[in-house]
């Protein structure tokens, strides 16, 4: 015969098992998946670096680079940031936006655990594992500021899944790291009207040289082309041709792999998105893409302007802070 003991421990065994919690942890479970090992940020092999002498950091964010992939029978919905193999398009960007971007100036870029293009498929996938990514972008900050900025004024980039998880370490910021940020550039992603309202460092940007502000847009053929898992419900956007917030439309040449195009883009006050007028390619993203929309283009289409726009508000820091050149 069982002991009372036994007995108690058998029933609250099949309490739990049966309860709504065990369920849903179980569930919580199956949409993770097997999860990699987590970066150890004092490990250089999880960092993209490129330390130049300069005065002034960019720390860059990657965006979505990895799919699902199968592991010893298993598939993972994580990149694997010890697998270079996985990681290969995480490193292509890293690369391009040190190259399009960041000529002059010290350049900080970690690999994270980032969410598959998969896990954008719906929203419950997308809330269950994005706090694993996450997780990896604020500990390589805290890390980089601890250990790798010495004290430099920065500009934080991320990119789609990347700028969410640099609004997220904007959030947390202290005022005593904010002093010295230059700017914030969210490419491709959304900002609510609430988000501004509760975190005072997330501010909009007004202009071409405003200092300790965020950058913000989204690029559509047309405003009903919009992604709504990275734009919906945004009240930020700054033109990053003309860097105006108004509906002034810009021109510009589109010259990318032999393309040189003229462009116009214009801020649509309504929907606040970049109406881009004259771009003939109909790509469309798997998983979340729509005809018209130019979330892979971005960077791309801008790189230029963002490049110099990045130079100028350094400066502009610089002159203000009295910082002599090194």
């Amino acid at each position: 015969m069982p002991t009372v003991y036994v007995m108690r421990r058998i029933l609250t065994a099949l309490f739990i098992i049966h309860s709504p919690l065990f369920f849903s942890l179980v569930a919580a479970q199956d949409l993770l998946g097997p999860v990699p090992p987590a970066p150890d940020y004092s490990d250089p092999t999880q960092w993209y670096k490129m330390e130049k002498g300069a005065a002034a950091d960019f720390f860059y964010i990657v965006s979505t680079e990895t799919g699902d992939y199968v592991k010893n029978g298993e598939t993972y919905h994580f990149a694997d940031t010890y697998d270079r193999q996985v990681c290969a398009g995480i490193l292509m960007e890293m690369q391009a936006v040190d190259s399009m971007f960041n000529h002059q100036f010290n350049y900080f870029s970690p690999y994270y655990r980032q969410a598959t293009m998969q896990s954008w498929a719906n929203m419950q996938q997308t809330e269950a594992r994005l706090p694993i990514a996450i997780g990896d972008v604020k500990r390589s900050w805290d890390y980089y500021i601890k250990h790798l900025n010495h004290g430099r004024p920065f500009v934080i980039g991320g990119f789609s899944q990347g700028a969410h998880a640099m609004l997220e370490i904007l959030k947390e910021m202290p005022d005593s790291v904010y002093s010295r940020m230059v700017a914030t550039y969210c490419f491709g992603y959304r900002i609510p009207q609430e988000m501004i309202d509760s975190f005072p460092h997330i501010r909009p940007a007004q202009g071409a040289t405003d200092l300790g502000v965020t950058i913000n847009f989204n690029s559509v053929r047309s405003p009903e082309c919009a992604i709504p898992a990275v734009s919906e419900g945004n009240v930020v956007c700054i033109n990053p041709v003309n860097w105006r917030t108004d509906t002034t439309t810009a021109t510009f040449v589109y010259n990318w792999q032999g393309a040189n195009d003229t462009l116009t883009a214009r801020m649509d006050p309504d929907s606040h998105l970049i109406v881009v007028d004259g771009f003939q390619d109909d790509f469309v993203l798997p998983v979340i893409g729509r005809p018209g929309n130019y979330h892979h283009m971005e960077l791309r289409f801008y790189y230029p302007y963002i490049r110099q726009n990045i130079s100028d508000r350094i400066a502009t820091y610089r002159a203000i802070c009295r910082r002599p050149e090194r």
